[in-house]
């Protein structure tokens, strides 16, 4: 006999690019669907991931805010609760900040049975009292899920409870970014970078948490030493006044001929095939998922050893950490694995293996299912979900809950 379709539902923000939407884009397409009766729930129904989804197999909802002090906030609350409760959705799963503060509400008061939180960084971008009122809002969850054990360390010191906190790590589909060799030119051809230029990169979206200051301080170093590097910067600008800023600070250092900034770019697997070491110069991170493409890419990352990037990283072995804010640590660390493409090589070897046999994008959906599973189990046995739906369908509309 089939079993019924657990009808489940992510909330994220939008679909930009961004670590946290791929993360839900590759959980959402990765669903088995023999189980699960997919549901998506967002703020911007829109975005350039938007694109890689299924309408055919995904429903989406959106939910528009300004703010989320608001009585039109309230609203559109009260708008997903009785979508909630309408779709008889047993699963919620809001990933961020802003989606947990507006989703968890919701669908606590919607009666669903397992109610499950993301929370992907350490929270330095937050202010106190935006870590205090999630911190809240996550009591009403279920379960909160982390994609590093420095994130859940954080939490643990700001009072949450460990026995409701698990760490998965992101997942990373290792074959996409597996690569036969350079291409026939034209993409170095685009971005105006020569045939035999060596290309240090950072892919990143341009705000002032990714440390990209740091990283146009080294490479004015780097190029005084090595005439045939170029440096790539590739992500979209949550700010346009950061971005000429750093256009500005990569003039006054005399290598704005030698930077390329990219802007966003969906051929992520195609410009690693084309780069010779990914660096990560971040302030704060939970777990990037630049340093797992680089790294199933087979190219020597090298990283700040900020939020989990160590927890992906074993330095000397399969990546190179610096310490963050130090422009210098980066340019020598670059600059020693450009003067020994040898060892360059074998990093990068090693860091496509640990990609592939720890960090697999099926493995994290599945453990992620089994959450979802072991929480539902646990729901029938303390409750009578029958009994709290119901209750809850009080909220439609006469016509809606028929």
């Amino acid at each position: 006999m089939n079993r019924e379709r657990i009808p489940a539902l992510t909330f994220l923000t939008n679909f930009l690019i961004g670590g946290t939407e791929r993360q839900v884009i590759n959980l959402i397409q990765n669903h088995d669907r023999s189980r699960y009766d997919v549901h998506l729930a967002c703020f911007r129904h829109a975005g350039p991931l938007l694109g890689e989804l299924d309408p055919s197999t995904v429903k989406i909802s959106e939910y528009p805010i300004a703010t989320l002090r608001s009585l039109k906030t309230l609203a559109r609350q009260a708008a997903f609760c009785r979508y909630l409760v309408a779709n008889r959705i047993r699963v919620m799963h809001s990933f961020g900040f802003y989606a947990n503060v507006f989703a968890i509400p919701a669908a606590r008061a919607a009666g669903v049975d397992v109610i499950v939180a993301s929370i992907r960084d350490t929270g330095d971008h937050l202010t106190p009292f935006q870590r205090r009122l999630q911190k809240w809002v996550c009591r009403a969850a279920d379960h909160i899920l982390v994609n590093a054990t420095a994130v859940r360390d954080v939490l643990r010191a700001q009072g949450y409870d460990p026995s409701r906190i698990s760490v998965i790590h992101n997942g990373i589909d290792v074959a996409r970014f597996q690569s036969t060799g350079r291409s026939d030119g034209a993409l170095r051809a685009e971005l105006g970078i020569a045939p035999a230029d060596r290309v240090v990169a950072v892919f990143a979206r341009l705000n002032r948490l990714k440390g990209i200051e740091y990283f146009l301080q080294a490479a004015a170093d780097l190029a005084r030493r090595h005439a045939d590097l170029r440096f790539l910067i590739v992500g979209d600008s949550i700010s346009e006044e950061y971005r000429k800023e750093l256009e500005a600070e990569a003039a006054r250092l005399g290598i704005r001929e030698r930077v390329v900034f990219a802007g966003f770019r969906k051929d992520i697997a195609a410009l690693l095939a084309e780069v010779t070491i990914s660096v990560l110069p971040s302030l704060s991170e939970g777990l990037s998922n630049v340093v797992l493409e680089g790294m199933a890419a087979g190219v020597p990352v090298v990283a700040t050893s900020v939020g989990g990037t160590a927890e992906m990283i074993e330095d000397g072995r399969t990546g190179i950490l610096v310490p963050p804010a130090d422009a210098g640590a980066i340019a020598d660390a670059v600059g020693r694995l450009l003067d020994d493409p040898a060892r360059a090589d074998r990093i990068g070897t090693a860091a496509r293996e640990r990609a592939a046999g720890k960090f697999s994008l099926h493995a994290g959906v599945r453990e992620t299912e089994r959450v979802y599973e072991r929480l539902l189990e646990e729901a029938t046995r303390m409750r009578n979900p029958s009994r709290v739906r119901q209750s809850a369908r009080a909220l439609l509309p006469k016509e809606e809950s028929r």
